[in-house]
């Protein structure tokens, strides 16, 4: 039998309600007090009741997580993260996989609204502004990706904007001039598609290089199959790209299987660049350039914001950017893939 609260009392030589107010975090207990009684809770090895606790506040214990699709590399790594960020608050997580359709978006609105969960933290593909205006009035709410519409809710997200300029510039910068894209998608809940479609837009703009629609290939889904087919297609083209941004990894990854297939040499020949930086691309051959959003500042930024909501913060809603940078790999850097290969 484990430890128990009378347990650690009477080593610290404390009260059992003195005991209790250091494992709630009470501010009223001094710090020589709050130190002894941590000192005997290592000893013991105690561990509180988490279950009994929340529940004294009216509460499950256990925060939402909602997302398009765990086969996602991303989406998954993201996920470890936001259950990562909770275990360190004694939160527990319920993952719902939506497949960004709004039936399941709004099944998930549901489970929250009944209180099976404390709060939810939703990469909402289909669900629009006035509905998740209207779960927020319900419940603690937190977006993940682009915003649906002003002021809606909570929302962490990455600067998609400049993350695909940078990726382009990164580009342009390899002296390459046909620049491809791929991942538009002419869907009305396509909000990161259209931001990253703009960002590449922008600095084609800025380098003074006139926008070709031939060489934005939409994908319907962000898997390898469909960045490998949309290669193929620019492969088609009378005059191919010399460089290819993709919208996420797996898009790349599909790409550079297609370029590889037709015997041609990345990043001699074609240059690739994806969104995301999930382990996969770290071992391709060659390695994957990639915007790497920090998953870890999401996670813990979101659950943060969440679990404010949960114990009462009324305020309008806020918005955290997370930062992101640049892994310039072998499917960019000349320098690495003949380094690789020598």
């Amino acid at each position: 039998m484990g430890a128990s609260l009378k347990d650690v009392a009477r080593l610290a030589g404390v009260s059992v309600k003195t005991v209790s107010n250091v494992v709630n975090d009470y501010r009223h207990v001094s710090e020589a007090t709050r130190s002894r009684v941590r000192e005997a809770i290592d000893q013991l090895g105690y561990r509180p009741n988490l279950t009994a606790r929340h529940l004294r506040y009216g509460r499950s214990g256990i925060i939402g997580l909602a997302l398009p699709e765990l086969g996602i590399p991303y989406f998954a790594e993201l996920a470890e993260e936001v259950i990562g960020a909770a275990e360190r608050e004694s939160w527990s997580v319920l993952i719902d996989q939506t497949g960004g359709r709004g039936d399941r978006e709004r099944l998930t609105s549901s489970a929250a609204r009944s209180r099976t969960i404390d709060g939810l933290i939703i990469s909402p593909l289909a669900l629009d502004a006035e509905y998740l205006a209207a779960m927020r009035a319900d419940l603690p709410l937190v977006l993940l990706g682009e915003q649906v519409g002003p002021g809606t809710a909570d929302l962490v997200a990455i600067d998609n904007v400049t993350a695909a300029r940078e990726a382009t510039e990164h580009l342009l910068s390899l002296g390459r001039r046909r620049i491809a894209a791929i991942g538009d998608q002419h869907v009305s809940a396509a909000g990161t598609a259209n931001v990253r479609l703009q960002g590449y837009r922008d600095a084609l703009a800025a380098a003074g290089i006139e926008f070709d629609p031939e060489l934005v290939v939409p994908a319907e889904s962000y898997h390898r199959p469909d960045g490998a087919a949309a290669m193929r297609l620019l492969l088609s083209l009378a005059e191919p790209p010399d460089a290819v941004f993709c919208f996420n990894d797996l898009l790349a990854l599909g790409a550079l299987r297609t370029l590889l297939a037709a015997g041609l040499r990345v990043p001699e020949d074609v240059a690739i660049v994806g969104v995301d930086d999930i382990e996969d691309g770290r071992f391709s051959t060659p390695t994957l350039t990639t915007v790497a959003p920090d998953k870890a500042q999401i996670a813990e930024a979101a659950v943060t914001m969440l679990l404010e909501r949960v114990n009462g913060l009324d305020a309008p809603p806020r918005e955290i950017t997370a930062r992101h940078t640049l892994q310039i790999r072998e499917s960019t850097d000349l320098g690495q893939s003949r380094a690789r290969t020598a």
